[in-house]
């Protein structure tokens, strides 16, 4: 194994409660994939009794491939590497039915959420006039799910328990219920607790640093029996306070054995001591420094522009720069900002870039931005999605209710609004009241037998998915309802009407992979693993010779030959929202985690004035730059950033 003393140490750490420090860099995948490894070959552990728990399915899938290389692939297929979410999800479909809910549940996005809080709280506070704002009570919800207690106020405590009755009803969970749920299981039924605990002698988690009290909570009962738990993280690297991560849980987790991964394999030396002084101003921190054996051979640039235009030009011009004295990529570049109301200004100046190929002169440098609407976000990938659920579980009454007349199918809105007011009143499921629909004195006959062929075409089509390839009954049900046509009719633009028909073959195709590279492939999982990793069926942006455009947040993970940070001004790095909620040690974690990303190149930019609130306005150098030593800095005008 080629590993430096620390990572084997911590390889070869098995038992008891281990604690990595892996800073930004370091190896972290390398450790955890290959003390599974040493696991396996060298302790005799099975593979099916080691559990690794993470945040994306990226990494997951890149711990298996690399898994596969240090052992046989078998051994690699049946040790357990999925996200947190991903685990959870797969336990509750083999175990909530012990809370009452059936297997074939759906999961709902935060979309059908929203909209299901909005239909309950409509019922629940009708009589006491203007309904209250949604959007604080779900952010309230989900901040009380994440740590597993109730809403402290009442109004959010009464509708969180209306929307958990609704859901039950729907036979539905949405993705923090998946971690909630699973606690609740494992504390209420001591037997489900043993049996995982009895399998799982072994659990790793990466990106420990991310967690949030639930999910300790999790590890904690799943590892309560051999307590061999082994936690990856990097404090310094925690920036997701926002979305209910706790630092204190690798802050203060007690363990057994503590081991430092410093050593960095990615950045220059000259772009680490900026870091380490840059975090050492930090006081809630493990001790640690990151080193390099790597020489230096670039400065760190950094300069000031009059204005965000004239900023983005200079980013340009200092690109073109290093592409051709380095002969980098396109791909090769970052241009990173702390929020994405910055990237107009970069877009245009990337649009506008004249840049030269075999002799001649182009205009616009290709990049991609991260963090534009994904293709599960589509319209027409949602009412797809929405008739797989349907087809799936029935119960689903915000799938159903999405696609009951779409395409349309003489289903009015009127008749939707009066069975659902039956289904309300007297508690049956939307699907039961419209499957058991043969006279109504509010319908007339043409509007029953609307909803009566609607439910026909339902049933024939969870036949066919019963029977047969997923692919072919989707492809078949598709040409029943007219999708196509459909498209056609609503879209006026040719081009979009094209786009959005490849859309839909791309899920059909995706389906029939699915079917095709799964063992025991269901209609339920899909669905699942598809809202899960929402990006199954995206095209791969980092295969294409593109500049990438992202947030800070978004580069977490990710490493560039040449990273811009650009709009490093203090209202923006740190947020002015930040120091009002006291959130300046994890804005400062932030631009550490964007510094850590660049590879050779790093260039520090900032404007004097930038609109805001459609207003020009003075700004002020981030007081983050002001941590970082003259000495490392080399100052540029910003006409020539070279």
């Amino acid at each position: 194994m080629t590993l430096n003393q620390d990572q084997k140490q911590a390889v070869e750490a098995t038992e008891g409660r281990v604690l990595v420090l892996a800073g930004a860099g370091s190896g972290k995948t390398k450790v955890i994939v290959h003390r599974i490894a040493y696991l396996i070959e060298n302790k005799g552990v099975p593979p099916d009794a080691i559990l690794g728990l993470t945040f994306t399915n990226k990494a997951a899938a890149e711990m298996r491939e690399r898994l596969a290389k240090l052992v046989s692939s078998a051994s690699a297929k049946k040790v357990v590497l999925a996200t947190f979410h991903s685990f959870c999800m797969r336990l509750l479909r083999h175990e909530i039915h012990h809370l009452g809910y059936t297997r074939d549940f759906s999961l709902y996005d935060e979309g059908d959420i929203r909209r299901l809080l909005k239909q309950v709280a409509r019922n629940e506070l009708e009589h006491e006039g203007q309904l209250p704002s949604i959007e604080p009570i779900l952010n309230t919800i989900s901040h009380a799910k994440s740590r597993g207690v109730l809403p402290a106020d009442k109004m959010s405590r009464t509708l969180f328990e209306r929307l958990h009755s609704s859901m039950r009803a729907f036979n539905a969970v949405d993705f923090d219920s998946l971690l909630s749920l699973t606690v609740e299981l494992l504390e209420k039924h001591p037997e489900v607790l043993a049996k995982y605990q009895e399998r799982f002698r072994y659990i790793m988690i990466d990106e420990y640093q991310d967690t949030n009290p639930i999910q300790y909570q999790i590890a904690r009962l799943l590892a309560a029996k051999h307590h061999n738990l082994c936690v990856v993280g990097d404090d310094d690297q925690s920036i997701y306070g926002w979305r209910g991560a706790e630092i204190k849980n690798i802050l203060s987790f007690e363990s057994t054995k503590v081991i430092k991964l410093q050593q960095n394999y990615r950045s220059l030396p000259i772009i680490l001591k900026a870091a380490n002084a840059l975090i050492a101003h930090n006081t809630e921190r493990h001790q640690k420094e990151l080193y390099s054996r790597s020489p230096d051979s670039e400065p760190i640039v950094l300069f000031h522009a009059p204005s965000e235009a004239d900023e983005a030009n200079a980013v340009i011009q200092r690109m073109l720069h290093l592409k051709k004295s380095h002969n980098l990529q396109w791909s090769d570049f970052a241009i990173l900002y702390r929020s994405n109301a910055i990237s107009r200004p970069f877009e245009m100046a990337l649009m506008q870039g004249m840049w030269q190929k075999n002799g001649e002169w182009r205009r616009g440098i290709p990049y991609q931005i991260f963090g534009g609407t994904e293709l599960y976000e589509r319209s027409e990938i949602k009412d797809l999605m929405a008739y797989l659920r349907l087809i799936a579980n029935p119960k689903d009454e915000e799938a159903l209710l999405r696609i009951v007349n779409v395409p349309r199918r003489g289903i009015s809105d009127q008749t939707v609004a009066i069975l659902t007011e039956e289904n309300r009143k007297e508690n049956v499921p939307l699907w039961e009241v419209m499957k058991n629909l043969t006279t109504h004195p509010q319908l007339q006959e043409r509007a029953i037998g609307a909803v009566r062929r609607f439910v026909d075409l339902i049933e024939e089509t969870r036949e066919g998915f019963a029977k047969g390839s997923f692919q072919k009954a989707l492809e078949e049900f598709l040409e029943k309802i007219n999708y196509k046509d459909a498209i056609e009719e609503d879209v006026k633009s040719e081009k979009m009407r094209d786009f959005k028909w490849e859309n839909v073959k791309s899920c059909i195709g995706t389906l029939d992979l699915y079917e095709r590279e799964t063992e025991n492939p269901s209609l339920q999982d899909f669905l699942s693993t598809t809202m899960l990793d929402q990006t199954r069926f995206e095209k791969k942006m980092d295969r294409e010779d593109k500049v990438n455009v992202m947030t800070f947040h978004s580069a977490k993970g990710l490493e560039f030959e040449a990273t811009f940070l650009v709009a490093l001004e203090d209202h923006i790095i740190p947020h002015e929202k930040s120091l009002t909620e006291n959130r300046l040690e994890e804005e400062r974690r932030l631009m550490y985690v964007a510094i850590t990303r660049a590879k050779k190149y790093l260039t520090l930019s900032m404007s004097r004035q930038r609109k805001r609130y459609g207003k020009d306005e003075n700004s002020s150098p981030s007081r983050f730059l002001f941590e970082i030593p003259k000495e490392l800095l080399k100052v540029v005008p910003w006409k020539t950033p070279f």
